[in-house]
């Protein structure tokens, strides 16, 4: 058994550094337990990382940050093991299918070629704070029924729950409170008019029977929230930062719009923004290693995905790689319920952006960097380019 000091927690580091150090620790060691906080484990291979995520029954997803073993709060259904977990997807699904996305792709398409118009004119950009960030965020509140105008007040929320520690964090409690009080006032809203957004749908919901507890609907809108506002942010910000950096790669985007949705594919391959952990149920002999139960384990997407035993030159970004069987939306019972909706916000963003915006490059007067908690993503990237 093999034990390191691995912190998973950073912040304003280059682009790309927490890659290249998961990189490094997947080629030494299959598995190691980090001493960092109270302690955890790290699979760093695609075949385990795949494995682990297959079998929910060891693997139990009560605790889904590998160093908040005893989390004080209940996501659903993300923190939900089956047939408990199966229930709530069920209700779910029909609102994030394909079919259920295409109907508000004209949406999506307009509120992005709108804001690129705004953006394109002025020659520079920090392309989180003005596109990565207002783009599927808008999108996400419009799916709640939540008023556009305090996105604001929204974000400062999210970047506290999800960008920063996430144990002995009193900003982060205090956040999610907020949340969870500002869902009560829109349900209770919503029992005495509904709409046609996914809260007065889940108002109408039954589990064996019975309504669902407010509790409960607290804990699903608190997850939505944070899935919402942040994580097609942070996979746009990468995308875009390695189209800046490889301009070949942008070149070719351009003059074959057809290669962007294989183009998507492969930067989430090799851009995976997230670092889920599980916890064990019983102890167990893991990638040669004795585990406990209730030890936690951490599967880093972004090791997984650049693992060359599961895929040929994995640090070349290939936008023409075919059979891409990447593990950028997880996979099991718990894979991401909104996959369909991040590809198509991907899709639509590199379709418009190259319509409008002449070849970006990154500004040589700042540095883009990148943070990594549960979920890596990029603090500023700033784009410039000819008008």
């Amino acid at each position: 058994m093999t034990e390191l000091d691995f912190n998973p927690l950073a912040g304003a580091r280059p682009v790309g550094e927490t890659a290249r150090i998961l990189n490094a620790l997947r080629e030494e060691h299959r598995a190691f337990r980090s001493t960092f906080g109270r302690g955890f484990w790290v699979l760093t291979r695609h075949e385990d990382i795949t494995a682990a995520f297959q079998d929910p029954e060891l693997f139990s997803s009560s605790a889904v940050n590998a160093l908040d073993p005893e989390p004080r709060y209940r996501w659903i259904p993300e923190m939900l093991d089956p047939p408990e977990h199966t229930a709530w997807r069920r209700l779910l699904r029909p609102h994030f299918t394909p079919a259920a996305v295409r109907e508000r792709e004209e949406r999506i398409r307009e509120h992005c070629a709108s804001l690129i118009a705004g953006i394109s004119r002025t020659g520079h950009c920090d392309f989180v704070t003005d596109f990565a960030t207002p783009f599927p965020s808008v999108i996400f509140l419009e799916l709640m029924g939540l008023p556009v105008e305090r996105l604001e007040t929204f974000l400062t929320w999210e970047r506290a729950i999800l960008h920063g520690p996430p144990t002995a964090n009193a900003e982060r409690v205090a956040a999610m409170g907020q949340v969870t009080a500002m869902f009560a006032e829109l349900i209770e809203l919503r029992r005495a008019e509904p709409g046609d957004d996914l809260v007065s749908h889940a108002l109408t919901w039954r589990l064996d029977g019975e309504p669902i507890p407010e509790q409960d609907l607290l804990d699903l809108c608190l997850l939505l929230f944070m899935a919402g506002l942040d994580t097609v942010t942070s996979q746009l910000s990468y995308a875009f930062w390695h189209l800046a950096a490889h301009p070949e790669d942008q070149k070719a985007l351009r003059e074959d719009p057809g290669l962007i949705p294989a183009a998507v594919e492969e930067l989430m391959r090799a851009y995976s923004i997230v670092l889920p952990g599980r916890k064990l149920t019983r102890d167990a002999e893991v990638a040669g290693c004795p585990m406990k139960a209730g030890e936690t384990v951490m599967l880093p997407l972004a090791s997984a995905n650049r693992d060359p035993r599961a895929f040929a030159d994995p640090e070349k970004v290939d936008l023409r790689r075919e059979h891409n069987r990447h593990l950028g939306f997880a996979t099991g019972p718990h894979r991401c319920l909104g996959s369909h909706l991040a590809r198509t916000e991907m899709r639509i963003a590199l379709e418009e952006w190259h319509r409008a915006v002449p070849a970006w490059r990154l500004s040589p007067d700042r540095e883009a960097l990148e943070h990594a908690y549960g979920l890596m993503g990029l603090d500023t990237l700033p784009l410039v380019w000819e008008v």
